[in-house]
């Protein structure tokens, strides 16, 4: 795992790859659910957006440290306030992260019942 954490942090190094990341992870998700199980492109990108929002919020804490923690509090801020967030590596594994639930969520509607739309991939599952 720690061949792909310095993956990331390579591509994090630059905006415009860490955009790049994004975006790619998101198009993969929503072709996916699109072409693969049937989902119209505007509902495909209402739950990828849902998802990768809650995974925001889920990767947001981990690995923070805050000026406290560091020894390094600037003048009049919070000494809890994190030292360093990280905020595109976050957004990198969010995306990540949000890509894997939105296939697994639309590949296991169908099997609950909750979508009755067939589609080739669903056809594979049963």
């Amino acid at each position: 795992m720690s061949g792909f954490g310095s993956l990331v942090r390579a591509v994090a190094g630059s905006l415009l790859a860490t955009i790049l990341a994004v975006i790619g992870f998101g198009l993969l998700a929503m072709g996916a659910g699109v072409l693969g199980f049937g989902l119209r492109a505007t509902g495909a990108a209402a739950l990828y957006f849902v998802v990768w929002w809650i995974g925001l919020f889920a990767v947001l804490p981990l690995g923070v440290r805050s000026q406290a923690e560091d020894e390094d509090v600037v003048v009049g801020s919070e000494p809890g306030a994190p030292s360093a967030p990280f905020l595109r590596e976050k957004a990198i594994w969010t995306s990540l992260l949000a890509t894997i639930v939105f296939i697994a969520a639309v590949a296991l509607l169908p099997l609950a019942g909750l979508w009755k739309q067939k589609s080739k991939a669903c056809a594979l599952l049963h």
